[in-house]
């Protein structure tokens, strides 16, 4: 399992890209926080579901479905996963 609190940023990043290539065979030097999951880079509904059950076995971790909808960039993915690691109020 991924201790999503021991990573920074850019680590985190790198997970999230490393992981979106090896799940939809992308070139992963092709891939930025700008790239858009939907347009650039092609993935469906379906895909993107499939994205979420991963990163919950790998993090332990739900996306909200609230959170999962706004989602558009590798960026959002990796936003989504830092905010999962901070204290809820």
């Amino acid at each position: 399992m991924i201790d999503l609190t021991t990573m920074s940023g850019e680590q985190l990043q790198s997970w999230v890209i490393d992981l979106l290539a090896e799940m939809f065979e992308l070139d992963k030097a092709s891939l930025t926080a700008e790239s858009n999951l939907y347009e650039d880079l092609d993935i469906d509904s379906i895909d993107a579901v499939d994205l979420a059950v991963k990163l919950k076995q790998l993090t332990g971790k739900r996306l909200q479905p609230e959170v999962f909808k706004t989602i558009r960039t590798i960026g959002d993915v990796v936003d989504a996963l830092a905010g999962m690691t901070e204290p809820v109020a």
